[in-house]
């Protein structure tokens, strides 16, 4: 890595930053039947009798559901942050390595909009370097060009949303080892992917965070836990600043009961695959779809030969939301589907046949 320096990255406000520390980052349930008289808690319980530990703060540093995040992805937990989502992840990205009005962030539209928006929110100038036209590659000889002292992050978002595709590794890897500042790769549809993540790489790479759910392949987006994997230095940073709880009690336990259930997920996850497959085959087979982008997702890229309003909203009147993505550049006319169960994409591609005829028949 060519001259990398945590340090000299990190907003020098946060680097002199005195954290504060929450009553239970000092005593977490150390030792049962202790009594805990130090975090203000209500010591006589919940009006929920049947659930009465929550009455107590939850870890803040989720140890045991890190652990178990940690095992089935053979990182180890002090390289592992969790947040309330993946948004919270990019919004402590922010604050702790962009100053306002300095620093400039980078991204490769079309992409999630959070990178944008985020940096937006922080006062800190968004530089959008477009993906290719033809396949949705970075684009290499813009990104080196447009490098200077002040670009602190690069969001890189494989396999890509909107689009669906794989970035290609190596220009990942490339930029990752090139480059002085912060990279964000968002693995968030990795499971769906034939690429493996990159985590299992992220001792080469001090300059790399990881970004993953358990929103998308693990179904559990009612949770909101998103997940960061860093070098152990920039996860004590964010374990530094984020808010005290940010993890709730219930969110934790529940994570931690679907964690054990993997058997389920991989069902659940080939049965995904499977239906991509027969979603892309079967939308292919209109004549008005002009193009269906392959995949490394959950849901498909789907361009329209007209104006993609029209089927957008005969499929609302039919009770079947998908998301018009048509605004967005390099998206002119395209809607993103996601993949459903056997029975609901079989409904769509038959609302789809039945909006075929009444366009013919006028």
């Amino acid at each position: 890595m060519n001259n990398f320096n945590l340090n000299s990255l990190i907003r020098k406000d946060i680097l002199n930053l005195d954290p504060y520390i929450s009553a239970r980052t000092e005593h977490y349930h150390k030792e049962k039947n202790s009594i805990f008289l130090d975090a203000n808690e209500n010591s006589f319980g919940s009006p929920l009798s049947f659930f009465n530990s929550y009455n107590r703060y939850p870890d803040p540093l989720q140890k045991k559901l890190k652990k178990k995040i940690s095992d089935f992805k053979n990182i180890s937990p002090s390289q592992i942050f969790l947040g309330n989502g993946s948004d919270e992840i990019i919004d402590l990205v922010y604050r702790i390595f962009s100053r306002p009005k300095i620093d400039h962030s980078i991204i490769f539209p079309p992409t999630y909009g959070m990178y944008e928006v985020s940096g937006k929110i922080h006062g800190v100038d968004v530089i959008k370097i477009f993906l290719t036209k033809e396949d949705y590659q970075l684009n290499l000889y813009e990104i080196e060009k447009i490098l200077n002292p002040n670009s602190k992050i690069i969001f890189i978002c494989s396999p890509n949303n909107p689009t669906g595709n794989d970035i290609i590794r190596e220009d990942i890897k490339n930029i990752t080892k090139k480059f002085t500042g912060i990279i964000v790769l968002d693995e968030a549809y990795i499971d769906f992917s034939n690429q493996k993540s990159l985590s299992i790489e992220i001792n080469k790479y001090p300059n790399l965070i990881i970004l993953q759910t358990l929103s998308k392949a693990w179904g559990l987006a009612g949770l909101r836990i998103g997940i960061a994997i860093a070098s152990k230095a920039i996860i004590q940073w964010m374990n530094k600043i984020k808010y005290p709880y940010n993890i709730s009690l219930l969110s934790q336990e529940i994570a931690l009961k679907a964690l054990e259930n993997r058997d389920l997920f991989f069902f659940h996850l080939k049965n995904i695959l499977i239906e991509r497959e027969y979603m892309q085959e079967s939308l292919e087979k209109f004549s008005f779809i002009q193009k269906v982008y392959p995949s490394s997702t959950n849901f498909l890229l789907v361009k329209i030969n007209f104006s993609s309003k029209n089927l957008y909203h005969y499929l609302m009147k039919k009770k079947v939301f998908v998301r018009d993505r048509s605004k967005i550049i390099l998206c002119n006319n395209c809607l993103r589907i996601t993949i459903g169960t056997h029975e609901e994409n079989e409904y769509l591609i038959d609302q789809i046949r039945n909006f075929s005829i009444k366009k013919i028949e006028i």
